[in-house]
């Protein structure tokens, strides 16, 4: 159950982020509302992931699913460039979260 309320949490990171970028620097009235009730439901889900997994794992793993996902979000939605130093980044995130799960 703590992996699924982490992947929640991560999920609401990246939404949260990818609203932000829709309110315009709180401009715009329903994104940045989708921003603030996403940003608490982020922290929520992360405090319930944390009774039972280690502090240092589960903040990689979330701040991890935060950087895909909106490097994710900021190639397709915002049509952001994708380039061979990011990829290999990414992938070296990637690898570090499945290492984190493999072996915490």
């Amino acid at each position: 159950m703590q992996w699924i309320l982490l992947l929640l949490a991560g999920a609401s990171e990246v939404t949260w982020a990818g609203a932000m970028k829709y309110a315009d620097g709180f401009t715009k009235l329903i994104p940045s509302v989708v921003t603030v009730v996403f940003y608490v439901l982020s922290a929520v889900f992360l405090a319930a992931a944390l009774k039972k997994l280690p502090l240092g794992t589960a903040y990689a793993i979330w701040t991890g699913l935060g950087i895909i996902g909106t490097t994710l979000l900021g190639v397709f939605l915002f049509k952001e460039t994708l380039t061979l130093p990011r990829i290999i980044c990414v992938v070296m995130i990637v690898s570090g979260i499945a290492g984190l799960k493999v072996l915490g």
